[in-house]
């Protein structure tokens, strides 16, 4: 049912107001009635749908009380009439200005106050449904954008929680390593700490960075399906057992092939690609050069770094100092230039790591490899670049 629409009617002359309030009563109107601007500034929070405003009023004039009326959000639709016996041009350019929607000439006529307030009530009620509409449309929206927020949250949680499976899963290859070969075990922390700082000190992104830190232990895990004899031989390998070794890297890239998983597909790239050699003469396949995915390359430099500086069956370990001038002699024929030479001048901070990695290495090993978190270790590895 359609609610009586409330007239608001400010005049100072008392005639005047009961004068409107009979002749809008008799048209079913209800009425209040405001004796001067500030009165009727108090009464526009009684849900007032059309203001009969007389001008010449004392203290506050028609003109301001439209002013004020039309510069307040809350009342700037409601309709107004101008009741005046003004009529020059300018007077009613000025009530237009201050925000009047129609006239009313005095003295009144009843047909032309009927037909102009029904006119303007019809304006309000447009007013009110637009209004209406807006705001049930931002309800929408904001059920909507809720609703939105929600099921973008539950995916990111679903995206954390697959990639921590793959993580997972990583670790636990890792496992099967240190089972198969303690030697690999620690190798592969260290491989993760060299290629996590290498990686950021190359440019890589923070996302690229931490693919990397999980990726590089799993370099060797091809040693999986290597037979323990050659394995943990104690001497040097004879040619056949050297091809068979190197067959490691063909078996890792099988053991993590195949996944939709971008740190899983990038793990494939570092088993595969981490003997590869800058000049092309390094396995399975021969790349040279920017030919090698960045992965391997970096991987190769942590991988030949660690297994010199690390007491093996068949060798002593030599000092870090030794091993850089090692490795030195590989620029621009085993390794990439650019890559070794960002090792070299991140040489002291890697010192600094390991033997921080010492004190801490009693910690679980299902924690991340190679660093007691994922924050500190790509804090660490970026604050070094």
């Amino acid at each position: 049912m359609q609610q009586t629409p409330t007239i608001l009617i400010v005049d100072d002359e008392p005639a005047n107001r009961d004068l409107l309030v009979d002749m809008l009563t008799r048209l079913g109107y209800q009425c209040e009635t405001a004796r001067d601007g500030f009165e009727a500034l108090g009464k526009l929070n009684l849900d007032i749908d059309l203001i009969l405003l007389d001008v010449m009023m004392p203290g506050m004039d028609g003109y301001e009380v439209a002013k004020a009326i039309r510069a307040n959000p809350e009342t700037q639709d409601i309709p107004i009439m101008m009741v005046t016996a003004l009529s020059s041009r300018e007077d009613r350019i000025k009530a237009v200005e201050a925000g009047a929607n129609d006239f009313l000439d005095k003295p009144i006529d009843p047909t032309e106050l009927r037909v102009r307030t029904a006119s303007l009530l019809k304006l309000k009620r447009a007013y009110d449904a637009l209004r209406e509409h807006e705001r049930q449309l931002q309800d929408i929206v904001e059920k909507r954008t809720a609703a939105l927020r929600k099921a973008l949250e539950e995916m990111a949680k679903a995206n954390r929680r697959t990639y921590q499976a793959y993580v997972d899963t990583l670790h636990r290859l890792a496992l099967a390593a240190e089972y198969k070969d303690s030697y690999t075990a620690e190798h592969l922390r260290r491989v993760s700490l060299y290629s996590t700082v290498l990686g950021a000190a190359a440019g890589m992104s923070p996302g690229d960075v931490e693919i990397l830190r999980h990726a590089a232990p799993m370099h060797d895990v091809g040693k999986i399906g290597i037979p323990d004899a050659i394995l943990q031989k104690p001497g040097k390998l004879t040619p056949e057992e050297i091809e068979v070794m190197r067959k490691h890297t063909i078996i890792g890239a099988k053991l993590l092939s195949g996944s939709p998983s971008r740190l899983l597909q990038v793990s494939a790239i570092v088993a595969l690609t981490h003997h590869e050699r800058w000049d092309g003469q390094g396995y399975p396949r021969g790349l040279a050069g920017e030919k090698i995915p960045i992965w391997g390359r970096i991987c190769a430099i942590a991988d030949v770094f660690d297994a010199l500086t690390t007491e093996r069956p068949y060798k002593e370990a030599l000092s870090f100092e030794q091993a850089l001038e090692i490795l030195k002699t590989g620029k621009g024929t085993q390794f990439d230039p650019r890559l070794l030479e960002l090792f070299e001048s991140k040489f002291e901070h890697i010192r600094a790591l390991v033997e921080r990695r010492a004190r801490v290495e009693s910690e679980s090993r299902a924690q991340a490899i190679g660093w007691s978190s994922d924050a500190e270790a790509l804090r660490v590895a970026f604050d070094l670049r």
